[in-house]
Formats: structure tokens, sequence, C-alpha cells
């Protein structure tokens, strides 16, 4: 944890014997005042909000006000200018808009921002900031990051607040509170591995950073001023620990101090220089066990400092003489004060007040001389993180003071607080009541389920806490909860479709059927027959049956009984359907049936059929499984809208491929480009119909590994048709739509958050328009665009296959036409640098011939231009035969490096060609190696019609070298200009990625 750890707040009232007249105002006044100075002074600053985060689609621009063009929404805003946030009808303009943010990071400090007239709070989740209003209920979210947040800190008077990431492309961006504006942002501040901690100086004017990195950097900036380098920088030894807090010192800010759990460091800034020393603190320097530090502070006097640690010890540094003959002064630790038994979690400062929070949940105050003043020991808290101070004073009344613990009974005041645990709680302290008021109670761990009711604003959500909460996510109201206590770890969750039944599955293997309002089940509806962690759930549409899928690569079903007084739920059967893990499970109806069917499909690339009709108590019958992809591995499947007269199904695979299979026969119908947002689609979903749709509107929700997007149907491989944003850096494990189409929900995993996103399907619309219609969407896909090389060359295979069909040597007239022969499809592919598979081919002739079948009943035997630029789009790879692909499969197939290059032997490689995948035989073989090196000049049987080689066998024996390298076959045989040592050593220093890797 990170952030402020002082705050040096507005003087305190006195105690009714001692009391002045001191309200605080005109330090309120002055203080304003100086916000605004410092905004002008940023507001000449070069480029502040003109820049754009293009992987988290944030568009900064600077606001202005619409009434007058010329005044800034940072300069004129108060703060009660952003909260609470009335909801205005306006246009979106993006598809996605975070509307919610359910869940915290728990590592993350909380502040007290505003404490008087509105109740507000700052905290982070994810790669978001969130600033919650506890008394209007309503939450403006600060988007800005691509990466996980990892600290957060805020000003003095809270004007200002700071948020870093530790990404690839870390960020740190400075926030106004008052109008939720990103004022400055300084890009790549520490590129070896992100922000670990930051702080701002008491007059905000200075802000500095530490590193993530291995050799940590220190870093101090100017932020107001227009310079885009640090002012000072400086690097860390290692040996001193990993530094994860710092702050500067209130009273003097060219000193800052910083800690890791078993050294401190103290820095003095002078200009450009920034020295730091690290005094010795060990077990043999007072002869006791220190523990391991957590927060260190500057004493309010200035020169001390005090460090607090894990065996409920203070540690006191303060400038001491080397010895008595030397003038320098230097730090040392000078007295450990054995505080409290208890760890200490959290040190910070208030007014005259040393205070600490353990591992108790207690929170106790100090004076100067460390004596106990006061404590908070009732409120039955987990471990304290974080504690933040309000900035405005209580007000000035005898009924306000507390009396202290010593034996005078001295009175004094203290300012109200916000505390965190690290279960995940905040709580607000109203110190003139002593009553504690819980803000938040989120999940602690890992949060992988979420799933909406199919008839009403309600979205539930489990976690690994064993936490199942049930939230109306219109009215922002948590409805319901329940905790397991036994099973915990809560996998996956599923409302039935007519929301009477919530189904839990466990990481244990357990399924709990439960009433959807009460969360309660019965007994005999707990079941226990796998061992395996539960990822799937899924109910049929008629609510009979439930099918689930387990880590053990099996599928179990669960069917509804219903007796003479009531209905329960029973085990069907179980069946170890797949030899790979399970992606997707799904339920539908037969085609111009009632009858329920249920599908599963794994990673072992089949499609299983369930025969649930014939089986029996114990019994789960298999009906079909085939096999459905080559090389790519399916990820998931939905059932395809009614936008054509036939039943399809809709996979998607990792090549970012989806296709279209008729549900009756399996066969593939289509094959299409899917969205290519840096990792392949991982779940989907059809959108439910909404009244704002067209009738015959139809939009699919997905996500990937990192981001949730929408795609407007039918697919065809536009790609303005799709719009996605990053919403769990980390990685996203769940998805649900809510039951009018209006939200998606997704669920973070290890970020332990759930976000709300309001669609926008008009901006989606907006989008597909702007990016063009017709082919014009499938030209930018192609190298060099519509005037591009590769169009002309497709332009010129076109006429050269009208004239081959029609005979090369033959005199008569040519019948020029726009369209060739389907059976000349595989030879343009394979001109254009695309070799498809046998399989390949069968699905591209297929797609075509029967494209106007169900519509037509006839086949088609031709295709134009323009169907063959779409064919060749979606069914060629992605992203190319990238470099990165053809050395793995040689570190596959090949023997260890030979020359520091991978090697195939050639008669194995030749045995693996004919023996394994689709079969090759020895003509086939020759045919095309003598085509690749060149010595077949007429170009073997696709322009003579056949292929007669009696010393096939021979010719591939002496034109094949004994030992192929990479080099020699990417450069010499397949003709590619690739070299083998960048590629080597790209790969060995992990530069090259799957879809950014060098396309040979």
């Amino acid at each position: 944890m990170s952030g402020v750890g002082t705050e040096s707040n507005d003087p305190m009232p006195s105690p009714p014997e001692e009391q002045q007249a001191t309200t605080g105002t005109k330090e309120e006044q002055q203080r304003d005042k100086d916000g605004e100075d410092l905004h002008q002074r940023k507001e000449d600053s070069k480029g502040e909000g003109e820049r754009s985060d293009c992987v988290s689609g944030q568009n900064w621009e600077p606001k202005t006000d619409y009434q007058n063009p010329t005044v800034s929404q940072v300069h004129t805003a108060t703060k009660m200018t952003l909260l609470p946030k009335q909801k205005s009808p306006h246009v979106k303009t993006n598809a996605l808009t975070l509307e919610w943010a359910f869940g915290m990071n728990r590592a993350l400090p909380v502040f007290n921002l505003q404490d008087q007239d509105q109740l507000v709070i700052l905290y982070g989740g994810t790669n978001v900031a969130v600033m919650y209003d506890q008394t209007s209920n309503s939450q403006h979210v600060l988007q800005g990051h691509s990466s996980p947040i990892s600290c957060l800190c805020v000003s003095e008077d809270r004007r200002w607040l700071v948020t870093a990431d530790r990404g690839q492309e870390s960020l740190v961006i400075i926030w106004d509170s008052f109008s939720g504006i990103p004022v400055r942002t300084l890009f790549d501040s520490h590129p070896e591995g992100g922000v670990a901690a930051l702080a701002l100086s008491k007059d905000s004017k200075y802000l500095v950073t530490v590193g993530a990195g291995n050799i940590q950097r220190v870093c101090i900036w100017d932020w107001t001023n227009e310079t885009e380098d640090p002012l000072c920088v400086t690097e860390l030894n290692p040996e001193y620990g990993f530094q994860k807090h710092i702050l500067f010192n209130p009273n003097d800010i060219t000193q800052l101090l910083s800690n890791s759990e078993s050294q401190v460091l103290f820095y003095t800034r002078d200009k450009q220089h920034l020295d730091y020393i690290a005094p010795d603190l060990l077990d043999k320097t007072f002869n006791k066990v220190v523990g391991m530090l957590s927060q260190s502070v500057f004493h309010w006097r200035g020169l001390q400092a005090l460090s607090a640690t894990s065996a409920g010890n203070l540690v006191l540094w303060d400038m001491v003489r080397a010895s008595s003959n030397s003038r320098p002064l230097i730090r040392r630790a000078i007295k450990l004060i054995p505080l409290q038994k208890d760890g200490i979690t959290v040190l910070t400062l208030t007014d005259s007040f040393i205070v600490t929070g353990d591992t108790l949940g207690h929170v106790k105050f100090y004076d100067e001389n460390f004596k106990l003043i006061s404590w908070y020991s009732e409120f039955n808290l987990d471990p304290i993180t974080s504690i933040s101070f309000s900035k405005e004073v209580p007000p000035n009344s005898s009924q306000g003071f507390l009396e202290d613990c010593t034996l005078e009974a001295k009175m004094f005041v203290i300012r109200n607080f916000v505390l965190s645990t690290v279960s995940s709680t905040v709580v607000h302290v109203n110190t003139q009541g002593g009553v504690p008021q819980t803000l938040l109670r989120e999940h602690c761990e890992a949060l992988h389920a979420v799933a909406c009711h199919p008839q009403q604003p309600v979205v539930a959500m489990g976690s690994h806490s064993g936490i199942l909460k049930v939230w109306d996510y219109e009215r922002k109201v948590s409805i319901c909860s329940r905790v397991f206590e036994k099973e915990r770890h809560i996998q996956c969750i599923a409302y039935d479709p007519q929301g009477f039944y919530l189904a839990v599955g466990f990481a244990s293997g357990s399924v709990h059927v439960l009433d959807a309002c009460t969360l309660l089940s019965e007994a005999e509806e707990r079941f226990n027959y796998s061992q395996d962690c539960i990822t799937h759930m899924t109910f049929s549409p008629d609510s009979l049956y439930l099918a689930t899928a387990d880590a053990g690569r099996a599928v179990m079903v669960f069917c509804l009984y219903t007796g003479k007084s009531m209905q329960r739920w029973k085990y069907l059967g179980r069946h170890h359907s797949h030899y790979k893990p399970i992606r997707d499970l799904l339920f539908g109806v037969y085609l111009d049936s009632t009858q329920t069917r249920l599908l599963s499909l794994g990673m072992d690339r089949r499609l299983v059929e369930y025969d649930l009709q014939n089986s029996n108590e114990d019994e789960l019958l298999i009906l079909s499984s085939e096999r459905i992809e080559q090389s790519a591995v399916p990820t998931c499947m939905a059932w395809y809208p009614p936008l054509t007269t036939e039943d399809f199904l809709l996979t998607a695979s990792d090549l970012y491929k989806m296709k279209l299979f008729n549900s009756t026969t399996k066969m593939c119908r289509k094959t299409l480009l899917g969205p290519t947002y840096g990792s392949p689609v991982e779940k989907m979903a059809i959108l439910p119909f909404y009244k704002d749709h067209g009738p015959s509107a139809h939009y699919m929700v997905y996500i990937t590994k990192d981001k949730v997007g929408v795609q407007i149907l039918p697919v065809d491989g536009n790609p303005h048709k799709s719009s996605a944003l990053i919403c769990h850096p980390t990685g996203v494990s769940a998805m649900s739509c809510s039951y009018d189409g209006r939200y998606v929900f997704t669920a973070g995993g290890s970020d332990c958050t759930v976000l709300s996103w309001e669609i926008s399907l008009n901006a989606l619309e907006a989008a597909a328009s702007l990016g063009g219609k017709e082919l014009i969407p499938f030209y930018s896909l192609l190298e060099g665009g519509r005037d591009g090389k590769l169009v002309r060359e497709m332009e010129d295979y076109f006429y050269y296959c009208q004239l081959r069909s029609q005979g090369i040597d033959s005199m008569e007239m040519r019948q020029v036409s726009t369209r060739i022969p389907l059976a000349e499809v595989p030879f343009v592919m394979r001109a254009l640098g695309f070799f498809p598979t046998e399989q390949e081919l069968e699905d591209m002739q297929n797609e075509v011939k029967f494209s106007r079948y169900a519509e037509s009943g006839r086949y088609v035997t031709d295709i134009d231009l323009e169907e063959f630029i779409k064919l060749y789009v979606n069914h060629r790879p992605a992203f190319g035969i990238s470099s990165k692909e053809l050395l793995h499969t040689f570190q596959v197939l090949g023997d260890p490096y030979v020359m520091g290059e991978p090697v195939v032997n050639k008669d194995e490689l030749l045995e693996l060609l004919k023996d394994r995948g689709e079969h090759m035989t020895e003509n086939e073989l020759a045919e095309c190696f003598t085509t690749l090196l060149g010595l077949n000049p007429e170009g073997g049987s696709p322009e003579l019609g056949a292929f007669e080689c009696d010393d096939a066998e021979d010719l591939l024996e002496s034109e094949i070298p004994e030992e192929i390298s990479m080099e020699t076959f990417a450069s010499d045989i397949l003709g590619f200009p690739i070299y083998i040592k960048e590629i080597l050593h790209s790969s060995h220093e992990g530069m090259l990625s799957p879809s950014g890797s060098e396309v040979v």
C-alpha cells in the first residue's frame, strides 16, 4: 500500500478551557485561492489534456463551459460541481460507457475527500479510481489507465488526485477532484516497471514517484510546469529492499523519506540533485526485535521521524552528531518504543496526534510524548490498511469534545476519519457520535462469478471469499447476500430463464441450487458428485435441466422433478466427454421441435451433443461427438439469431476466427474474421432484445482476455462493426447481459471487481457507418488498400483464371466476365500467398456453394471479385504467418540447436508430411518442393493438368539437404526474406508477441 502517510490538516478548535475563535474559514478561503493560483500555473503548462490514450479508449480534451467556451471547467469548478451527479439524457459517443464499479482494490488506501455537506471518498479498483458520494449514492469513475492502478494519493486540500499504474506503458495522471477532469499526464515516467509509490508535497507543487523496477528510481516532478522531465532522479540500491511508501516532509519540501519492510531511506533535494542515506536499523541496534517496517512519517516538529513495525514498535529517528567532535548532523534511530503488542499496519498524523491502525482492527491516538490518549476497539474490524482524516474542521461545540483516557480526563477533539481493512471494508467514523458507518463491504478475494436476473434489474456476484451478493443495479443497492462458510470458493453462478432459481458452482466441485429471492436451498439440492472445480453452468430454456462442466473435463446434468406437492432438483448423470478442458456449455432446442438439446465445446476441438431424452439416472449418454477445427482451438459458442432461413451455431477460436455451423448437420457454412483486439474472443452472448432496437437488429457482446466489446450482427468480417474497451487488465473471467440488453457486467477475477457497462447501440451503428459501406471496410484490411498492389494482383489473377477455364491455347474469341469458376478459388488463394489446407478449401467451397441454397434451392458455382475479397479476408490468417510461429514449429519438430539454429531432419520432415495431418503422397511432395525450389518452370499440375515424376524419391533426396535449418527452409524453399539471427535474438529477449510478431 502506498499513499500520503501524513495528514497535517487545518488547525483544530481548542478545548473549552483553552477555546479561541478558530473556525478555519480564513484558512479555507486562502487554500481555495492557492488552489486557483496552482491551477492557473498548470493551465499554462504544455500538452495538458491534449493527448489520446488509444489503448484505454479515453480521449482527453481540455473541457470548457459550453455557454462560454473561453472558461475552463477546472478553473470554475467547486467541490459541489461534480457530486451528486444528476443523470440527464445526452448523446453517448462510445458504444460502451463505464456506468458503475462494484468492488475495490484492498491494497490501495481510501481517502476522505469531503465530510460536511457530502460524504465523499476516493478508492481504487482494477484500472480505475472511484469518487464515491455516499450521501447521494453516486459514483464518478476516473478512467484513463490501461493497467491496474498501483498507487493513489491526494493533495493537502483534496483538490488534486494522483493515480499511477505498473503497466508496460505506465501513466501518472493528476486529476481535478472538483470537476473529475485529468489535468496532467506523465507518460512513461518509470518505463522499468511502472510506479510503486507516490506522494504530493504539502503545497501540491511537487510530486514524487518511486519506480517498481528491479532497480528502483525516485523522481521528483514539478507537475505544474511545462517540463516533461523530472527535476531530479536517483537510483536506489536493491539491497535496501523494495521501497513501497514515500512522502514529503510537510515542513520542508526538500526532505523526504521512504521505507521498505527492512530499511528507511531519507532524501535531501538540492536543486537538481537528490541524495539519500540509509541509516542502520537492525535487531542488534537496540538489542530487541524491531519487526518489519510498515509505514513512516515525519514528526510535526520537522526533524524527527517515526516508523511503525509489525512487532508493535515505533522507531524514533532524529538528527544527531556522529561523534562529539563532528559538526555535521546525521540521521539515526535513537529510540525503539514498544507502543503496543499488536502489529502496526498504519501510521499517520493528524493535528498534534500520532495515529496507528493495527492487525486487530483498532485505531489508537497518542500525544507527542507517545501517551495513549484515546482508542477505537469496538468496531470488530479486520487488520486496517489505511486511515484518512477529514480536511474539514468539526463544529466548534463543546458537545463535540471527547475526554482522553488519562487521569486528568482532558478534553480534546478528533476529526472524522475513514478507514479501510484487508477485507475490503470501508468505515466512516464520526468522532462526535463515536458511531461507525460502513460505507463499503466488498469482495476481498477473486471474483469470478456474475449473472443477471432474466426479468428484473438484478445482478448477482460471487467470489472466493464465499460471499454471494445480489444488487439492484438501477438503484445501486444490495438486496440480499449470503456467506458460504464451508465451500467458500464460488466459481460460477447462473439464473434459470424464469428467474426462480440461482445455481452456484464451487471450486470444490459442489453445486447448490438456491431460491433466487432468499438465496436459501434445501439439503437435498446441494450436490457433491464432482471433486473438480465447476467452470460452467447453464439452464435449459424450459428451466427443467441444469448442466455444469468441471475442470475434470466432465459434464454433469441435473433435472427438475415435479412431485405431488413440490419440485426438486435431482442428479441425472455425469460423463467424461472431453480429453481437454471444456470451454463452453450450451442448451438449445431442436429445429421444428420443443425437445431440449445440450452441447459442449472443448479445447480438444470436439463439439459433443448429449442424448438427454434417453439418459437415465446416473447415466448421461452422448449423441454425437465431432471435430470442428483442424488447428484452431475453439473458445466459445452461441446460438446465432434468426437472421437467415438456416439455424446456425456460432463459434469463436483462438485464431481470431468465427464460424457458423449448421445446427443439424454440423457442417461449417461460413468462416469470418472476428474482433482483433490483441487477444481472441473468450466468451460471447447474443444481446437480449431491447425496445430501442430495430425490429431486425441483432447484436452480440463478448469478452477477450482483458476487454469487453459489442458487435453488430450479422458477422461478416467488417472491423468497423465491432467496438471494444479495456475493462480488466489482469483478465476478464466472466460476463453477463442485463435482461433488457442495456448493460453488460464483467467480472475481473483476481482484481475483485465487477464493472457495469452501459451499451449505446446508436454510437456503435454510427461508428460502423463512418467505416464505409460494401467493400470499403474490407479494402482497409488489404495491404495497400483499394489502389494497392494486392488488389491489382487479384484482378490479374481473375482474368488469368478466365483464360485458364476457357483454355490457354484456345484461338476462339474470349468471353470476359466478372466471375470465375469456384474450382479456381484454391489456385488464386495460393497465388496470393495463402496456402489453406484441404479441409479449409472444402469449407470455402461449401461456403460459396451453399450460400443461396436455402433461399433458391440451387448451388452457386462461380464467384465474383467482391465476394472473393471477402472470402480471402475472412479465411486468411488474421496476422499472417509470424516468424515466431515458424521458430516455434522448428523448436517442436527439430533437434537441439546446431550452430545456433534449430534444425529438422529431412527424412523426419518428409515422414511427418506423409503420415500426419492431411497425408501427402511422394508425388505430391515432389511436386510441391520442385515448384517451390523453381525446378518446375511450368508450375506443376495447376498449369499442366497433371504432374508426372517417375523418380520422385530421388528428386527429393537430391534437392533437399539432410538437415534443414529454419533459415534454409524460410529463404531457400519458401522464398521469405527472413533473418534467423534477429528472430532468435528477439525470441530469447521475449520481444515477439503472437499478434505483434514480424510477419514473414
